[in-house]
């Protein structure tokens, strides 16, 4: 459970990625956020000589948007033993299970409609 290097090491593959800046990143998720980001902070959130310096978790969103990586929040879900999903996917798969459960519900259905049959046939 202790994922703080992997946690540094996908948000400097994020920032390498990413064709903003530090600063700039700093600067979008301190607009999304509506608190101040420095680029000092990201520093530290990514130094590997700074083991005391974590991003806080709420921040971690907000990173993930503006470096448009996934990888970080990836890596909070699947320690969590869950999988995260870009939205679009996340609708397709709960889509999906609606119809699995409509096709569970129409053959319960028809097992009840065949017990009633036998049950009047029986009168």
């Amino acid at each position: 459970m202790n994922i703080r290097e992997r946690l540094r090491m996908s948000m400097n593959r994020a920032i390498k990625n990413s064709p903003l800046s530090r600063a700039q990143i700093a600067g979008e998720m301190s607009h999304l956020l509506g608190v101040d980001i420095t680029k000092s902070q990201i520093d530290a959130w990514t130094a590997e000589s700074k083991d005391n310096y974590r991003p806080p978790a709420e921040y971690i969103p907000a990173f993930c948007r503006v470096t448009e990586s996934n990888e970080p929040i990836e890596i909070l879900t699947e320690t969590a033993g869950m999988f995260s999903m870009p939205g679009p996917d996340a609708l397709r798969s709960e889509i999906q299970k609606y119809a699995e459960m409509e096709s569970r519900a129409r053959a319960e259905k028809r097992k009840r409609l065949v017990f009633l049959e036998e049950m009047e046939n029986k009168r």
